[in-house]
């Protein structure tokens, strides 16, 4: 397996990451995971324009520009042979000594892979979390963060429940997201989906249903789930009918046609 490790490419087996590599120490780091449809980086923009604001948040290194980054992904797939797939970027801080204060000299380590797309088009049944809660005061809620642990609790409550996925309330108990994915929801011919002051993360396609198909920011709540027609999750890897929540059906309990009108647009 080809991988680009700072600045190179190389074997999966000959790469070396620093045991005292903050990202790995403190989850002192942040990642992208693009879509590569015909060889190329999908809304390539739009990820990079997103790290970039995370970067800026966390006060974190970028070693590369756009250009350099853009180049690596080319070389990357074209090494990698993999037309149809999903890309991941990594960045952490790097190497530090003991502590929490981040070093004045951070050397960032930034890791590419890719591998062959798992298409996420598969009907939803979630839970709703009990385990853990979005923080939607934290500015980690907007970050696609190397600390991902609630999301993690939340699959595993899913998992024992007998679930495929968990939405995730935040600290008011609204609907945040779900724990790898937007939520949308259509209630009497409107397109919601939860505001990013509420925990939801800033997804990519996610921006683009509010732009393109005339989605709306509103606070949801789990009773809006028994008011909703249909229910949607999407990210970067696809977009699936959430058709029920805690043993209930969403709507009519299957894809409707909101879903097929998303599904229909090709610039998503």
């Amino acid at each position: 397996m080809t991988i680009w490790l700072n600045g190179r490419l190389i074997q999966a087996a000959e790469a070396r990451i620093d045991p005292a590599d903050r990202g790995f120490t403190l989850g002192d780091g942040l990642f992208e995971t693009i879509r590569i449809k015909d060889s190329l980086p999908r809304h390539l923009p739009r990820h990079l324009d997103r790290l970039t604001a995370g970067v800026a948040l966390l006060r974190l290194p970028l070693p590369y520009g756009t250009a350099e980054l853009t180049d690596a992904m080319a070389a990357l797939v074209g090494a990698a042979g993999i037309a149809d797939g999903v890309l991941r970027l990594t960045l952490s801080r790097g190497t530090g000594a003991r502590g929490v204060l981040p070093p004045a000299d951070a050397r960032p380590t930034l890791l590419m892979t890719v591998a062959p797309a798992a298409h996420m088009t598969a009907p939803v049944a979630a839970i709703v979390a009990r385990s853990t809660r979005r923080n939607e005061h934290s500015p980690l809620s907007r970050l696609k963060s190397l600390n991902y642990l609630d999301s993690i609790l939340a699959r595993q409550e899913a998992a024992e429940r007998g679930a495929d996925e968990a939405l995730l309330l935040n600290a008011a108990g609204r609907l945040a997201e779900s724990s790898v994915a937007t939520l949308f929801l259509s209630i009497g011919g409107r397109l919601l989906t939860p505001p990013l002051a509420d925990g939801a993360l800033p997804g990519i396609r996610r921006a683009l249903i509010l732009e393109r198909h005339g989605a709306e920011e509103a606070p949801l709540t789990p009773e809006d789930l028994a008011r909703a027609d249909e229910a949607i999750l999407t990210n970067s890897l696809g977009l699936r009918p959430l058709v029920a929540v805690d043993g209930r059906p969403v709507g009519s309990g299957a894809a409707g046609p909101v879903l097929a009108r998303l599904l229909a647009d090709p610039d998503l």
